[in-house]
Order: structure tokens, then sequence, then C-alpha cells
């Protein structure tokens, strides 16, 4: 029976998630918090949590602050972010500081509840819109890009793996990338995993945030 933790500060959106969450995870546990205060004290009384559900801007925090800190009091706790931000900037900043998800509060509640069950899964999962994003500069495939992955890294990869790289960039989970590349879902794990080897990345995040500015046509082309 998986264990939630939703902290938002408004009671109508909380009962929303809930509502989602029960429907998704028949018997699950859900408690709920309404401010960083209440939540940083739940969270250091609570022995197992399987996720935890922030909205970034409750009374007690400020910006990412409250991710920050609930990272330092309990680090092994998943934290997906909820919230009506949509900077791209943002979003991948929650990331960054160690965030498994950001799931959009306007998003339908099919689909928030199959981002749950992907972040559970123990795939990252980010909104559709943010990842298609067009780049405001110029890719340039003799340098690097934007996240550090130079032309001769990504041309290690076999073409397979950045079809799946590619597919990863744009939050697909693994089950969908084995359905769109009619592959199995063992052999995409196998490819994720060869992926983070060959980009010198710990983990799906980074690959992630740093496949974002990837002109993968450039590259598949060969």
């Amino acid at each position: 029976m998986y264990t939630f933790i939703v902290a938002d500060d408004h009671p109508l959106f909380r009962d929303a998630i809930v509502s989602v969450l029960e429907n998704q995870f028949p018997g699950c546990h859900v408690e709920q918090t309404d401010d960083m205060p209440s939540t940083l004290a739940l969270v250091g009384q609570t022995t197992e949590c399987d996720l935890l559900l922030l909205d970034l801007n409750m009374p007690g925090m400020t910006g990412l602050s409250g991710l920050l800190e609930l990272r330092n009091v309990a680090p092994t706790t998943p934290v997906a972010v909820i919230s009506a931000e949509s900077d791209k900037q943002t979003v991948l900043q929650t990331l960054a500081y160690g965030a498994v998800g950001y799931v959009a509060k306007s998003c339908a509640r099919q689909q928030m509840g199959e981002a749950f069950a992907q972040i559970l899964r123990g795939d990252v999962y980010l909104p559709a819109d943010i990842l298609r994003e067009n780049v405001k500069t110029p890719p340039n495939h003799s340098l690097r890009n934007q996240a550090g992955f130079s032309a001769e890294t990504l041309q290690t990869l076999t073409r397979k793996q950045l079809q799946v790289l590619q597919s990863m960039s744009k939050g697909s989970a693994n089950k969908q990338i084995a359905y769109d590349l009619n592959i199995s879902e063992t052999t995409v794990k196998s490819h994720v995993s060869a992926i983070l080897k060959k980009l010198g990345v710990h983990n799906r995040i980074q690959a992630v945030l740093g496949a974002t500015n990837i002109d993968f046509a450039h590259y598949l082309r060969r």
C-alpha cells in the first residue's frame, strides 16, 4: 500500500489530489499539510513515504526554498512538485534540486494520475509542453550543447539509443518508449543504462535535462 503526503495550502486542490491518488492507487494512505513547517514536521515523524507532492507557494516557504529544506531534512523521501508555475527554467530547477517530477496543476485528472504512477515506477515526469519548447539558441554540432554533452559523446550513441534518449527527453516512460520503438521494455531499460554510462551521468533526470537542447534530427541523419 502506497503512502503519500500532499502539501498544499488550498483545501479544494488538496481534496482533488487526494481523490486522484485514491482512484489511481486504491487502498493508499494520504496525509495532508497546508504549510511548510507542518510539512517538515510530518516528514520528520513519518517513517515511510512513497511520494511527497509539494506545492511551491505555501506559507513558510519562498520559491524553491521549501524543496531544498525537504531534501536536507529527508533526502530519501521522493518529492514531486505540483504547481501552477509553467516557466521552463523553474521546472528544470526543481529537478536540479532533487525533485523526481513536476506536475502542472492544470493537467487533467487522468493525466495527473498517470504522472504519479510513472514517478512511482522510477521514471521522471515532466510536462510535455515544457519539453517541446523550442530552444532559443541555435544548436552547435561541433562543440557542446548547453548541458555539456559534446558532439563526440553523442556520436557514441547508437541510432536506437538516440531514439530512446529522444523519447526520454519528451517525458515518455519506458513502457511508452517500448511501444513507440517496437522493442521490449527490458531492451529499453538496457538502452537507458547504456545511455547513462556513455553520457557520463548518474541518473535519468540528468540525462533528460541534458537532452532538452539536443538536435536529434542532426544525429539521426547519419
